[in-house]
């Protein structure tokens, strides 16, 4: 029977209610496979697929779900995510670590996620805000671990009531239906995903210092520019500045004893001024490794500096 792309039937929330209140596994699995939602075998008490092919074994043909649940009447109730089932989750976890709830609440309050279709008590106490999966675009899992939320969509799954886990203490709790509504409104898992985990601001963009002095500017005037020069503005401000005095034919020698000493004025150490200088003159003077100074001037050279 092929699934995929469909939509569940209008009474789906209806069919999900029952569901979730019967104490029946292989009641509940018909259920919700009458009402065109597909599901798949889990193991009982836990969450793998008892199937071979996983959630992609996934069906609603009444006959295929009779026949798993009367091989495993205990098994739990999986339900692939998605365009498959045409319904997505919002997984808010709990952890030692915390807990999503406030981060849902903070969304929740910016309509990102009002428009649920019905909330499901998870095991450890987290829960399941089941929403009607989007047609026009493409809504795959993620998951945002510092905010305690995930989001079940293409290529997912997750169990349903009144499926029962064993959490890690050793207790079996299950799935249990918190409430519902009358019809599954879609959800914006892109821009859920832009709020809990907003994307890093670009780096700054590299390029010329702030309040250059004019490029024909004096060789006192530069070193006294590269002395102001603040923490995170120095080694480029420096590299332009001797670039600048390589263009106006000063030699290595005279540009590192002058932007040098300014560079040491600006916190920058002895060393790191001598290769950005040094890297200023091969690039502007167009010279080659071979033709840069053999070694360091001045009197203060310290011994072990990488040319």
């Amino acid at each position: 029977m092929d699934i995929s792309n469909h939509s569940p039937s209008p009474w789906l929330t209806t069919a999900f209610r029952d569901a979730a209140r019967s104490f029946d596994l292989p009641s509940a699995a018909i259920t919700l496979a009458l009402a065109r939602v597909p599901v798949f075998p889990c193991v009982p008490g836990g969450k793998q697929p008892l199937t071979a092919r996983g959630f992609h074994s996934a069906t609603f043909d009444p006959h295929q779900v009779h026949r798993w649940w009367t091989r495993t009447p205990d098994a739990n109730i999986g339900i692939p995510t998605g365009a498959t089932s045409g319904l997505v989750v919002v997984d808010v976890d709990v952890h030692r670590g915390g807990d999503g709830f406030r981060n849902f609440s903070r969304v929740t309050e910016m309509g990102l996620t009002r428009r649920w279709a019905w909330m499901v008590r998870t095991p450890s106490g987290g829960m399941h805000a089941y929403f009607a999966a989007a047609h026009d675009v493409e809504q795959p899992c993620w998951s945002v671990p510092s905010r305690h939320i995930d989001f079940r969509g293409n290529g997912g799954y997750i169990v349903a009531p009144p499926s029962a886990v064993t959490i890690s203490d050793g207790s079996t709790r299950p799935y249990s239906l918190m409430s519902f509504g009358h019809h599954a409104g879609t959800v914006d898992s892109v821009g859920l995903h832009r709020v809990l985990a907003p994307p890093k601001p670009p780096p700054p963009r590299k390029g010329p210092p702030t309040n250059m002095p004019g490029s024909r500017s004096s060789p006192d005037r530069l070193a006294a520019w590269v002395a102001r020069r603040p923490e995170g503005a120095r080694n480029g401000g420096l590299f332009w500045a001797a670039c600048r005095m390589a263009e106006a034919g000063h030699d290595f020698t005279q540009t590192f004893q002058l932007l040098g000493g300014a560079a040491q004025s600006a916190g920058l150490p002895d060393t790191e001024a001598f290769r950005t200088i040094k890297s200023a003159y091969r690039i502007a003077s167009r010279l080659g490794p071979s033709n840069a100074p053999a070694s360091r001037p001045g009197p203060t050279r310290p011994e072990g500096v990488a040319m």
